[in-house]
């Protein structure tokens, strides 16, 4: 069966301009049903003589993946029928809000963690084994049977509900029904035997309105609800047409997304090889911003879209930051099919492997790396050279200037040939930048030479835990010291391991000998034991969501706890001890008060940094003493 797209309607008034143009042409009564528009993956079950024989993805609306295996793990999907009947069921597989959150706190590797419940359950549906399927909660609503026998067709959508609940299939209770009368509307559900909502046309307002106060409190997300005629002959005549069926239209909520058309695929090399295809959109303003390219992370996220050139998609910008692609809304009409990264690197065109869902570029000297790695290794969030940024790299790479990190502090920049932009004003600053960067301490500079597993964060954690110097660093790895470096909290034995390869590199310990003799800190400087600040927040792990009056960016508020002694991290799991929640605090603040995390205002850490409570023992507050 085709698989076609919905109008859309964003309004009450669009929903009742739907209904009585419906009725309008018909040129008589009609009902309507309501259903949740799901936030999953659009699934067809094809069952023959009542057995399952096909679980088939949307693909392009006309052909899609056979993922049969996988679904029929799920307990929601009835793999025999008490009717041996030939039919295709329509229905949406999602995974549970608390199951996410569960699994992706389990996942250590944040990168790896899912950015919602529907790519998970997608990548889930997509899992080449159906033993690691079948470890994921998927569930499944039911929402439309096309009987290959028409003499088998229930007359109306309700009764296809009916049919369907009574062969064994999920069907979403949370339906609404709409008549002309309210009273008329509830009647045809009792005689259905379905649960759901009664409501007059003249309710349409008051229906969304109830479902927009539902939606943040259900187990699985929705983004949308979609209302159908209730007449399958009246279908019949409104026909198709090449976008979506007119019987039936789709009403969004209003979300921090939009919509624009993929123009094409930019594959693009980063500093550690990993090749990361980037969607070229066309220009779409979102949240005051105009965006024109957006993530696609990797090939898997790609496959799990079904992604094509030409397709209308939906953009984010996820932590008000980031955009990103997050579902396919049309497919292109130009027969594109899904986008396939190239089999080498787009930049030096060499040999590539596949590590986990990622594909990566192994010539360590591809080019993009390498102007990757020192625009990195100089920019503002690590050792912060003034005036060079990404741009001046590749403008010393492309004269064969820069050749590696340690090319920034061997160069003779009163020397440089003539380039565009570079005169002497810009010289001076950048001499001047370099200097200054020679004062960063241990820790930014060991986060700033982009070895694995150490961030920031990372790099912090390793100087507070004895490893305050490269010389101690190369030990370990010389030893092979996986004990020692695991002793540390935060340290686990993979990251340990990762650690120990890389300072066993020879170009990285010649870059540390360039270094070194520059001048740059090789171990950390000891601070007076008296500047030391009360380890009031020492055991807990605090994130931080929304805006502040005293800390501005927010990362001061994150430095503020680090010197106390707690941890922070960037997401809400179930190891958050506190949130520090500012103004416009959104999905986190409800993430924490879900899991119980403790909440506290900016007011609340203001005192709590004066080693002082408001209240203590108080419900949501913190006793330091």
């Amino acid at each position: 069966i085709p698989v076609l797209s919905l109008d859309k309607a964003y309004s009450a008034e669009a929903v009742l301009d739907f209904f009585s143009k419906s009725i309008d042409k018909e040129g008589g009564a009609l009902t309507f049903a309501a259903e949740e528009k799901i936030d999953g993956i659009s699934m067809v079950l094809y069952y023959e003589d009542g057995v399952l024989a096909r679980a088939v993805t949307r693909g392009n609306g006309l052909v899609g993946n056979d993922v049969t295996a996988n679904i029929q793990t799920m307990p929601d999907v009835p793999l025999s029928l008490p009717k041996p009947v030939t039919l295709a069921v329509r229905g949406e597989v999602y995974i549970d809000k608390r199951d996410f959150e569960r699994l992706n706190a389990m996942e250590d590797d944040e990168s790896k963690r899912a950015a919602n419940p529907r790519n998970l359950a997608a990548g889930a549906v997509r899992r080449q084994k159906s033993s690691e399927a079948k470890l994921v909660p998927l569930h499944m609503w039911c929402y439309e049977g096309f009987w290959k026998d028409s003499g088998e067709t229930p007359p109306d959508h309700l009764a296809i509900l009916s049919e369907l609940k009574a062969l064994g299939f999920h069907i979403n209770p949370r339906l609404a029904f709409f008549d002309s009368s309210r009273e008329r509307a509830e009647g045809k559900l009792l005689s259905a035997g379905l649960e759901g909502r009664a409501y007059a046309f003249s309710g349409i307002g008051d229906y969304l309105g109830y479902k927009a106060e539902e939606r943040p409190g259900l187990d699985y997300e929705i983004d949308g609800l979609v209302f159908k005629i209730d007449e399958l002959d009246v279908r019949e005549d409104f026909g198709y047409t090449e976008h979506h069926p007119r019987w039936a239209i789709a009403y969004k909520f209003e979300s921090p997304q939009a919509e624009t058309t993929l123009l094409g695929i930019t594959a693009q090399v980063g500093r550690t090889g990993r090749i990361t295809p980037v969607a070229e959109i066309a220009p779409t303003k979102l949240a005051g911003t105009t965006i024109r390219r957006a993530t696609l992370h990797n090939q898997e996220y790609i496959d799990e879209l079904e992604l094509a050139i030409g397709d209308t998609i939906s953009i984010s910008r996820r932590g008000d930051v980031i955009p990103a692609v997050e579902a396919v809304i049309d497919k292109n009409g130009l027969g594109n099919t899904t986008y396939r990264l190239p089999g080498e690197c787009p930049c030096c065109h060499g040999k590539v492997s596949h590590v986990g869902a990622h594909l990566y570029c192994l010539n360590h000297d591809c080019p993009d790396q390498v102007v990757d790695r020192i625009s990195f290794f100089a920019s503002r969030t690590q050792m912060d050279i003034e005036t060079l940024g990404p741009k001046t790299v590749k403008l010393f790479y492309d004269n064969g200037i820069y050749r590696s990190v340690e090319d920034i502090y061997t160069t003779d920049y009163t020397a440089l040939p003539e380039m565009d932009g570079i005169g002497e004003k810009t010289v001076s600053l950048l001499i001047k930048g370099v200097e200054e960067s020679k004062k960063q301490p241990f820790d930014v500079l060991l986060s700033s030479l982009g070895v694995a597993e150490i961030g920031k964060k990372g790099a912090k954690v390793l100087a507070d835990g004895g490893y305050d110097s490269f010389a101690k660093l190369l030990k370990a790895s010389d030893e092979e010291d996986v004990e020692g470096l695991v002793r540390i909290p935060g340290i686990g034995e993979v990251t340990a391991r990762s650690i120990i390869t890389a300072f066993r590199d020879e170009r990285l310990r010649r870059t540390l000998e360039v270094l070194r003799e520059a001048g740059l800190p090789m171990e950390a400087v000891k601070e007076d034991e008296g500047e030391t600040l009360p380890q009031v927040f020492s055991g807990q792990v605090w994130c931080v969501t929304g805006s502040f009056e005293n800390f501005n960016p927010r990362s001061k508020a994150m430095k503020e706890v680090e010197d106390r002694g707690g941890r922070t991290v960037s997401s809400v799991t179930g190891k958050t001890t506190h949130l520090l929640a500012g103004k416009g605090a959104g999905s986190k603040l409800a993430k924490a008060e879900s899991l119980g995390v403790t909440v506290v205002t900016e007011n609340e850490f203001l005192v709590l940094l004066q080693g002082k409570t408001s209240g203590a023992g108080a419900p949501g507050q913190l006793t330091l003493f």
